[in-house]
């Protein structure tokens, strides 16, 4: 058993990586009837996504508006309380990746083909079309960047760092599956592994894909007309569908190559791509105007975000049918698309954010990204209308009539557009593969039970989704394009909605849970008789400036920590109480010698108690009598619970001193269970044991 993935003491996967047939089959069924449907009955389908959005809108359009602001005030709740030193796995758990790194990839999941198309597109639609007053002024503009960043920033970026925090503490602080039922596991118990457990995730799946499905699908309109731009290549569905058949076929790749491999290095040329086309607008165009409106334009959104953020233009929409459209074409779009992406990005920036805290999450998540996202629409977006505010309204008509020729279009009024044309060409392709190769293997690691929370669901189950997520864009793009895929992102982000106000729950009842767990170590549970647990002072120093090797460590399991934890097994047999000791063989090469050893004692429906030793391995300090004679390591006899490591050391204890630390720590437990009961009316909240 590995050392970090376990000694948390809570593992509940299965023993074998299995396929969840119900989620499976459910969900790939009901995207394959759709894009059938979709494929063979154009009309009907255009009509009926119609009827579905007027009652969304109608019906839940307050709804999506209020829900995003609970979001926001939930997660920077959570990190700015005392629940933000929890870290996402166990208490001595460490970051996998350095800051620079981990800033490097946040950073990397802050862009997307997305970005390329509404950074021109949308600056542009709001200044000549706002929601409310008249277009083309110095107000229209002041909108036009806010809106824009608005819908990529905060608000959205809170619903992805809640999904991250659900599914990183309960997969990496609890072992449970590294899906968005176990955050529903404080909430139903057991009952998440039953038909709740899968509704749950068929929402998660379905918002994903077709969240996916639209970003691609605009990705590929975009690309297509880059081919026609560089290449005189026809614009049509014909065209764009072998386009989606040629990034199938890449993502297909890059997603059987695995995380570390494929899809890293795809989105690492993609950073490098993205930050060249975005210093080449700056520096080659008016960089005074775009520096200055970069400024203005943070200051705006600042200063507004929480009149935004609440405003349905409930005093507008029954008199401007305008504005009711906008509302429902752009708000609306963008919160369902980021609540249907946020199973989908939560699920990879909780992967790359075990060890570290929910406040470091939060903070990093909501402040890294956005400021590249802030920075990108800002100078490519004031750089649009930079043209149409000295004259060039002919851009603006263009762009109105055919979004996805904004991006190309803003590269022709610089130099060496043939280059930056086919750069962009390239950057927008990899973007699409990266987002359908990403999306493949968390689609993936959603319908399937796997053992190892990092570890990816088979290849064949990749290979599907990729070509699922293929054939659902080239439905779409046949019914009506772009705006069949808004629509449909709209009506399938609602479901997962609802979810998540019961993930925020879930995460609620289970800091409950820590908050019982400290109470009750602050306690002292067991009074001192004597001095049998205190070490008198010299024994104190002797421990301090010992630095033992593997044999001095061999030597103190075998004839005092394990003696002691036999004794204690022995006596609580005798008591009638169901209890384990097991003696586990490390793994590491250099520590195969040693052992750790593991007391559970089974207390039925409630947490079970779990206490284990383990040797941990250190590089001896320069100023060690052991480092002098030349030994590189030395070993510590640290405590684990279920919460984690203790941060203590046996090295040097008695058999009595052992005795009294594992009673000490059961004590606590009872305690800690006789406030959790108290609380929860007489059945305490807890998660499983470990099935090893």
């Amino acid at each position: 058993m590995n050392q970090d993935n376990s000694s948390s003491t809570h593992k509940i996967v299965p023993t074998e990586d299995k396929l969840n047939r119900v989620v499976f089959y459910f969900s790939a069924g009901l995207v394959v009837v759709f894009s059938l449907f979709t494929i063979f009955f154009n009309a009907e389908a255009s009509k009926a996504l119609d009827v579905v959005l007027d009652w969304v809108t109608s019906t839940f359009g307050w709804y999506y508006f209020a829900i995003a602001s609970l979001y926001i005030v939930f997660v920077l709740f959570l990190a700015c309380s005392r629940y933000g030193e929890i870290k996402l796995g166990p208490k001595h758990s460490k970051p996998e990746f350095s800051m620079i790194s981990w800033a490097s990839m946040l950073f990397a999941a802050g862009i997307g083909i997305d970005l390329m198309f509404f950074s021109v597109a949308e600056p542009i639609t709001q200044y000549m079309q706002p929601p409310v007053g008249q277009g083309q002024t110095i107000d229209a503009a002041h909108q036009a960047i806010t809106w824009t960043i608005f819908h990529y920033g905060l608000t959205g970026w809170c619903m992805y760092a809640l999904i991250g925090i659900a599914l990183g503490y309960f997969a990496y602080r609890y072992n449970l599956p590294l899906t968005v039922r176990s955050a529903l596991y404080p909430i139903f118990g057991d009952r998440v592994n039953g038909m709740i457990g899968h509704l749950v995730d068929i929402a998660a799946i379905l918002g994903a894909i077709f969240g996916l499905a639209t970003t691609c699908g605009i990705g590929v309109v975009q690309l297509n007309y880059g081919l026609s731009l560089i290449f005189g290549v026809h614009e049509g569905l014909t065209v764009q569908s072998w386009l989606v058949v040629f990034a199938v076929c890449i993502s297909i790749i890059s997603a059987t190559t695995g995380v570390d491999k494929g899809v890293k290095f795809l989105a690492e040329l993609n950073i490098y791509f993205a930050i060249g086309l975005l210093l080449f607008i700056l520096f080659l165009g008016d960089t005074k105007f775009l520096l200055n409106g970069l400024v203005l334009n943070i200051g705006d959104y600042l200063s507004h975000f929480t009149s935004m953020t609440l405003d349905t233009f409930a005093y507008n929409q029954d008199q401007n049918k305008h504005t009711t459209e906008w509302v429902r074409d752009w708000t609306l779009f963008f919160w369902a698309w980021w609540i249907a992406w946020a199973p989908f990005v939560g699920l990879f920036l909780a992967r790359i954010s075990k060890g570290r805290t929910i406040r470091e999450f939060v903070v990093g998540t909501l402040i890294i990204p956005i400021l590249f996202t802030i920075a990108w629409l800002s100078v490519m977006g004031n750089s649009a209308l930079y043209q149409i505010i000295h004259g060039n309204l002919q851009f603006a008509q263009e762009i109105l009539a055919k979004p996805e020729l904004g991006f190309y279009k803003l590269l022709s009024f610089y130099p060496w557009f043939s280059f930056t044309a086919v750069l962009a060409f390239i950057t927008g392709l990899l973007f699409y593969v990266t987002s359908a190769d990403s999306g493949a293997i968390v689609l993936g690691s959603f319908c399937y039970r796997l053992k190892d929370v990092n570890s990816d669901a088979p290849n064949w189950i990749r290979i599907f989704w990729s070509v699922v997520i293929g054939v659902l864009t080239i439905a779409m793009l046949m019914s009506n394009g772009i705006s069949t895929l808004q629509k449909a992102t709209v009506i399938m982000g609602l479901p997962f909605s609802f979810v998540m106000i019961f993930v925020m729950i879930g995460i609620l009842k289970s800091l409950r849970l820590e908050d019982h767990r400290s109470q009750s170590a602050l306690l002292n549970a067991a009074p001192v008789v004597g001095n049998v647990d205190i070490l008198n002072w010299k024994q104190r120093l002797s421990r301090v400036m010992h630095h033992p090797g593997k044999k001095a460590t061999l030597q103190m399991l075998n004839d005092v920590c394990n003696p002691a934890l036999e004794e204690v097994m022995k006596e609580l047999k005798e008591k009638g109480v169901a209890v384990n000791l097991s003696i586990n063989n490390m793994e590491e090469e250099l520590d195969s010698e040693l052992y750790h050893i593991d007391l559970t004692v089974d207390l039925h429906d409630e947490q079970n108690f779990v206490y284990q030793i383990w040797p941990q391995r250190y590089h001896a300090p320069e100023f060690s009598k052991r480092s002098k004679l030349g030994n590189t390591y030395y070993y510590r006899l640290e405590t684990f619970l279920f919460e984690g490591s203790q941060g203590n050391d046996l090295m040097g204890y008695d058999k009595e001193q052992v005795i009294n630390d594992v009673l000490d720590k059961y004590e606590r437990h009872l305690t800690f269970l006789h406030l959790n009961r108290e609380t929860t009316v007489g059945k305490t909240l807890s998660f499983p044991d470990p099935k090893d």
